[in-house]
């Protein structure tokens, strides 16, 4: 065990702090070689991403136009005549 005038200010010595400074150290690298590799695999796969929900997304609304014009157009749709009426009179130009 140290003496506390050989550690000087510090709980801890020179040589376990620099061993706890190498270990943070090489939990950065890792953690920023992490986040640098993370942040490449879901840029390079935005594209397809966004292919997917886009296409879903088509998918569903072609689905709900689908089940909502029929009953729309019945309802616009007025009865067709049964019966005509007489013939429209047509002039001749010559």
């Amino acid at each position: 065990m140290q003496k506390a005038s050989d550690r000087g200010p510090f709980v801890l010595s020179k040589a376990t702090m620099q061993k706890l400074f190498n270990m943070m150290s090489a939990a950065s690298f890792v953690m920023s070689t992490g986040m640098v590799i993370g942040t490449m695999a879901i840029y390079t796969r935005i594209p397809a991403l966004t292919k997917h929900y886009v296409d879903e997304l088509k998918g569903e609304l072609t689905g709900m136009i689908a089940e909502m014009v029929p009953g729309q157009i019945d309802e616009v749709m007025p009865e067709l005549p049964t019966t005509t009426g007489p013939a429209v009179p047509f002039k001749s130009p010559f």
